[in-house]
């Protein structure tokens, strides 16, 4: 390693902070202001956001300058403030770590951050590499000014979309501070490449040739884009490595732009960074001191394992009490197990107090023989009687056993885990995974959506409740012992973004999936086959159509694929009649089609039709009778 970097930190793991932006915006900031002008104009705003992270564990903050070139500032009238904005974000950075010290005897870094310069250098753009290099200098410069103890510890340039300017950037803080470490930072697209097309083992070669004391990759789309690069860059240079990524990619949601890979998430992609022999860590756009917070957590957990290993006669402490064995938790558990053929049902809780229509539509089901029901979250964002009250009455007074669906759209992770608890407490012991609709799809799209965490996220609390732990990694006691379930759609567009993400839930703790309804068999055959590297028990989703506008809302609303052949069949039908009995025959052919390829079905009851889901069941259930649609059946 080079010296620069050795002296300061030792070849140990150090953890950087989160996004700036993010923070300014969430405290009211205008994305049309200048955030970099605010080292002058709010100096103690800034101060905040940088004592929130290094009381959150971060060791090295960067300043507030990402923007301070002249260029940049050019936009706002302030290129000749320069020397003096990015002097200001030093000192505030200085301050910061400063208190620390006097409050906590801890030690802190302070980075000055240098992005790029906002416009196009040559060939692409008027701006020559010269004047780019002195502009690089020039922030450079007034980053380091006043020496040891007062400057910049550390130089990071980040987020560069081109090697061309990562280029000039090296050496513009090359010429400008000699004695300061550089570490150089590329942004990559979903194919972990530069924005200029340049590979990640290119961008790796060159930056090193360049003089950077460190490489990484920072921004991009997410943590796993990230992950990909740097394992590339590792294979092609030996200097220490650098992660900053996004909290994933933001989307709408309420008509914000919000950022929703959760702290625990990206808790996780910290283990993997270190694993890729990671040595510098911290965040990007979207990330909080929530999620240094939790990186930090990750971070010491993997040093305690380390410091476990080199001193192997030293017990580790044991805070965590294993869950039961999956067969010991539940009835699913036994069966999934066992290989057995598991039979589900959903049942959607109704929109008033009144629950007599599904008990009575769960004890048809139960008497049929089928396995379990599944109780929906406030299915498409609409409010409903609670899934979790739902699931307590059925079991209690029908005696089958539920799966809990749990979304994450309307909880925080205080009110996650203490909705988990409560229902490990009364004895629910299922709980499906979900990150839930936005509000914007249901009947109040004003009400405001929390999403703390993602699905992928929740999955890892609902593990750790499982093993005796809350998400501070503190002893709650006895084990909660859910089976844990994640959802899949094999029929969404962007399967590889599926794929994706179920191989992380999987990873986080999932133990068996259940499918988006299945229409097309090719379409399950093609998903089982990605996933046979991780693959866990599958339960393929089952809808039983009721007509041909049905079909066209689960094809074009829910993205659902349905054949052609489906459609057809559904047109064809001449009455309502014809049309919910061509969908049971669908539904029929589908479950019998794919009971060899995975371990269960859950049907659907549209519209409260429990007799149909029955009916699409009675084939898989030995000794079953078909049920009779009469009078009081039919109005199930």
């Amino acid at each position: 390693m080079p010296s620069r970097l050795q002296d300061l930190f030792q070849n140990r793991t150090v953890l950087f902070d989160g996004a700036m932006g993010t923070m300014l915006y969430s405290r009211g900031i205008f994305i049309n202001r200048c955030y970099d002008e605010l080292n002058l104009s709010q100096p103690e705003l800034v101060r905040s956001i940088h004592d929130e992270y290094l009381q959150a564990g971060a060791e090295i903050i960067e300043t507030n300058t990402f923007g301070a070139n002249r260029f940049r500032l050019a936009r706002y009238g302030l290129q000749d403030q320069v020397t003096a904005i990015n002097q200001a974000g030093v000192r505030i950075a200085r301050q910061a770590v400063h208190q620390l010290k006097d409050k906590q005897a801890g030690t802190a870094w302070v980075a000055g951050s240098v992005g790029p310069l906002g416009v196009h250098l040559e060939p692409l753009g008027k701006t020559s590499l010269e004047e780019a290099r002195l502009a690089f200098a020039e922030q450079v410069r007034a980053l380091a000014a006043g020496g040891p103890g007062i400057g910049a510890d550390l130089i990071v340039i980040e987020t560069m979309p081109a090697l061309n300017e990562a280029e000039q950037a090296i050496l513009a803080a090359r010429e400008a501070a000699p004695h300061l470490p550089v570490m150089a930072l590329v942004t990559v697209d979903e194919e972990a490449h530069c924005l200029d097309g340049a590979t990640a083992e290119a961008a790796a070669s060159k930056l090193s040739m360049w003089g950077a004391d460190a490489i990484g990759v920072n921004c991009s789309t997410g943590p796993a884009t990230v992950l990909t690069a740097i394992e590339c860059m590792a294979a092609e240079s030996d200097l220490p490595l650098v992660v900053m990524p996004n909290a994933g990619m933001p989307r709408a949601v309420d008509g914000r732009n919000i950022y929703l890979c959760s702290p625990e998430y990206m808790a996780s992609f910290a283990r993997k960074f270190l694993k890729a022999g990671v040595q510098f860590i911290g965040g990007c756009c979207g990330t909080t001191p929530n999620h240094t917070r939790a990186m930090k957590s990750a971070m010491r957990a993997v040093d305690a394992q380390k410091s476990s290993h080199a001193h192997p006669s030293r017990a580790p402490i044991v805070t965590e009490t294993p869950p039961p064995p999956l067969a010991d938790r539940s009835r699913v558990g036994r069966l999934i197990h066992e290989g057995k053929f598991v039979t589900m049902v959903e049942i959607v809780p109704p929109k008033g107090i009144d629950c007599s229509k599904e008990l009575a539509g769960a004890s048809l089901l139960a008497d049929l023989g089928v396995d379990v029901i599944n109780v929906p979250d406030s299915p498409r964002a609409s409010a409903r009687m609670s899934a979790q009250s739902l699931c307590i009455q059925i079991q209690q007074k029908v005696g089958i056993e539920t799966i809990l669906h749990y979304t994450c759209r309307d909880r925080n992770v205080l009110s996650i885990q203490s909705d988990l608890l409560g229902a490990a407490s009364i004895g629910l012991k299922n709980i499906l995974c979900l990150t839930g609709d936005p509000p914007k799809l249901g009947n109040y799209p004003d009400a405001t959506a929390v999403f703390d965490v993602d699905a992928i996220g929740l999955v890892n609390i609902v593990r750790r409740l499982n093993h005796g732990l809350d998400i501070g990694g503190n002893p709650i006691g006895a084990s909660t012992g859910f089976t844990i379930a994640c959802a899949a759609n094999p029929g969404v567009p962007d399967i590889e973004n599926e794929v994706r993400r179920f191989a992380y839930k999987v990873e986080a703790g999932a133990e068996y999936a259940i499918t988006q309804p299945v229409f097309d068999l090719s379409v399950l055959e093609a998903f089982l086959r990605r996933i046979e590297e991780f693959r866990i028990p599958v339960i393929a989703g089952i809808w039983p159509l009721t007509s041909l506008r049905n079909a066209e809302f689960m094809k074009n609303d829910l993205r659902v694929s349905v054949p052609d052949s489906v459609m057809l069949r559904m047109q064809a039908a001449p009455t309502p009649e014809a049309a919910r009995a061509e969908g049971i025959l669908i539904a029929q052919e589908m479950l019998e089609a794919a009971r060899p390829m995975v371990q269960g079905v859950q049907v659907s009851a549209p519209f409260g039709r429990y007799a149909s889901a029955a009916e699409v069941l009675a084939r898989v259930l030995p000794g079953a009778r078909q049920p009779e649609e009469g009078a009081s059946v039919g109005q199930l």
